[in-house]
């Protein structure tokens, strides 16, 4: 029988998905389930942006330019400049989701066996995004009791070998929620130029800032521009994770040269969600400052839930919409999978994320799950309810 390859057998099972079929076998046993465990909102669509695919007038779905429409591009380019954000259009190459655009950073700028140091939880798919590309993730390890605050610049610089070629941040982060400050931003910057390194930063969750923060960007950065490179995505912003369509940002033209021969061999980002995602472009703030609101709510009333129950830890998020809560377990793969399985309060349960697979240290995170707090109130008091009934007759 013919062999699977070393790299496919080495790909990372998804954390977020990887219990997919213990939900589903309890849904058709009959039980109701509260997904925390992926972070599709529940927020709808904005209908300038659905209304804009009704109204296409298309007799051939054709494909667009490699690297996006110009006018959607210049449209992406007006957005940032509204953000104070100062690029140009071909700036820009548009892609299928962030995913891609963090597919092309890594093939543009790192060969196999280079290194991307990452501080750790990160998004889960970097570890299959570097699997894919031969690339070596060095973590750097942040601590729920720091809120995983950026860890000092030290601990990056021990790290940086001749094969390291970027630092990759997620700001605001997923799963931690942290919203990294201007000076820790300036720090990072001043480390990569220092080493001659890319800074790539995912900031899709770049609206949801709470508490009065502002979200600063690596483009914000004087001096900076041959090194930074950005990730952004609709998915998030205007709910539309099923449109997959994101960008990547960069001021260096070399890198941008070389992201669209990659660009070129997947011939083009889908057309009719670019026509949705350009109309999303003319969304009011009105949405954003409601879409806030909500998120704030439901993460005050998370956090307030899970820090009554006995042996819960939890970092207080000040963006996106996620957290980590730290639980008095031993392996939470096993307490998850168990949720599904064998547990239920008057019928329901709840499907969290284990934190282990946001690690890519072995060992780290195990008694962790992330949380997406992307349902509405009620139903989050619901699910944390069950997890705290859960805690109190689950035995390792």
């Amino acid at each position: 029988m013919p062999k699977i390859s070393n790299k496919g057998l080495s790909m990372p099972q998804s954390p977020i998905r990887k219990l997919v079929p213990f939900a589903e076998k309890a849904a058709k046993a009959g039980k109701s389930i509260y997904y925390l465990n992926i972070g599709q909102p529940d927020i709808k669509t904005p209908t300038i942006a659905m209304q804009a695919v009704k109204d296409a007038d298309i007799e051939v779905l054709s494909y667009s330019r490699s690297e996006g429409s110009e006018q959607y591009r210049t449209k992406i380019a007006n957005y940032y400049k509204n953000n104070d954000i100062h690029v140009k259009h071909d700036d820009i190459i548009v892609t299928t989701g962030g995913s891609e655009a963090l597919l092309f950073a890594f093939g543009s700028i790192m060969d196999v066996d280079d290194e991307v140091i990452i501080p750790e939880p990160f998004y889960a798919n970097y570890n299959g995004f570097s699997t894919a590309s031969g690339v070596k993730v060095v973590p750097v390890i942040s601590k729920i009791e720091d809120n995983f605050a950026l860890p000092p610049i030290e601990e990056f610089e021990k790290l940086i070998t001749p094969k390291t070629k970027a630092i990759l941040i997620c700001n605001p982060g997923n799963p931690t929620g942290y919203l990294y400050s201007k000076e820790e931003i300036e720090k990072l910057a001043a480390i990569v130029k220092k080493h001659d390194l890319f800074l790539i930063a995912d900031e899709v969750y770049r609206e949801f800032a709470y508490d009065g923060a502002t979200h600063y960007s690596i483009l914000q950065v004087d001096g900076l521009e041959d090194n930074a490179i950005v990730i952004d995505s609709v998915s998030k912003r205007y709910s539309m994770c099923g449109a997959r369509i994101g960008c990547l940002v960069s001021k260096n033209k070399d890198v941008i040269a070389t992201a669209l021969k990659f660009a070129q061999a997947r011939l083009s980002p889908p057309t009719l969600a670019q026509i949705a995602s350009e109309a999303a472009l003319e969304t009011p703030q009105s949405y954003f400052d409601d879409v806030i609101e909500e998120y704030v709510e439901r993460r005050n009333v998370l956090i307030e839930e899970l820090n009554k129950i006995e042996g819960v830890q939890v970092a207080n998020p000040k963006g996106a919409f996620y957290c980590i809560a730290q639980l008095p377990v031993k392996n939470s793969d096993v307490f998850a999978q168990w949720l599904l399985e064998d547990f239920d309060v008057d019928g329901e349960t709840v499907m969290v994320a284990p934190a282990a697979g946001f690690y890519s240290t072995p060992g780290v995170g195990l008694n962790q799950i992330r949380i997406a707090y992307v349902l509405n109130t009620e139903s989050l008091k619901k699910a944390v309810n069950i997890l705290k009934e859960a805690l109190k007759v689950y035995k390792d």
